[in-house]
């Protein structure tokens, strides 16, 4: 965990609760959850397909595919360790084979997976440095492309070999290519970070400049078009 993005997140603990109750605006409450933290029910998620990433800090991931079109909800956890029941405080510190991970609902007939996978490579992070997305480094930052069925391996696979051969990156992509096991959602205060704490440095510092390379190379996926 980077130094910044500590000092942060403890500001943010301290003051959690009078920052919803003061900036949560009416954009932000359309990520509210079902559940404190949790997943959708089933009834919201009946006729979704999911899709599960790790591409670095969670604040950021979630926001980029909040903003597409089809996306219903994005929920923001861990996955890709054995672990039962991780806390932030033991993924972020490594203490855990976690990586921060988020989930990814959404409407197939508005926005398809091989979709979800172009802006996950090409502009929802850096697919091509291990174990590092930008100022924070460690396992719990690596890059995973989660699978539950056959088939989106191979769409998986067959994208990372693309977009290799385009030449878009200097450098090869790492992205690991794993079988979901189990998400664990991450609390709370994490959901819907980026649109709660606008002003949090690092939300400003790393989270806005991913944020708006996104939404500068998929305009036309944009919920609401800028």
């Amino acid at each position: 965990m980077s130094l910044l993005k500590l000092k942060s997140c403890l500001i943010c603990l301290l003051l959690f609760t009078m920052a919803c109750g003061q900036q949560q605006s009416a954009d932000a409450q359309t990520l509210t959850r079902s559940t404190a933290g949790g997943l959708p029910t089933a009834t919201q998620a009946k006729g979704l397909g999911i899709a599960t990433f790790a591409g670095g800090c969670f604040w950021c991931t979630e926001e980029i595919f909040e903003e597409l079109r089809g996306v219903k909800y994005v929920v923001s956890g861990y996955a890709g360790g054995k672990e039962q029941n991780p806390t932030y405080e033991q993924v972020g510190s490594g203490q855990t084979d976690h990586a921060e991970s988020f989930e990814v609902y959404y409407d197939p007939k508005q926005i398809s997976y091989q979709q979800l996978l172009d802006v996950f490579f090409l502009a929802g992070h850096d697919p091509t440095t291990l174990n590092r997305q930008g100022p924070d480094a460690g396992k719990q930052y690596r890059s995973v492309a989660f699978y539950r069925t056959p088939q989106e391996k191979q769409l998986i696979e067959a994208t990372i070999k693309r977009v290799n051969a385009s030449k878009h990156y200097s450098n090869p992509i790492v992205t690991q290519v794993a079988p979901l096991t189990k998400f664990w959602p991450a609390e709370e205060y994490h959901q819907g970070y980026f649109r709660l704490h606008p002003d949090n440095p690092y939300i400003q510092s790393v989270s806005v400049p991913k944020v708006m390379k996104f939404r500068k190379a998929y305009p036309q996926l944009l919920k609401n078009p800028l």
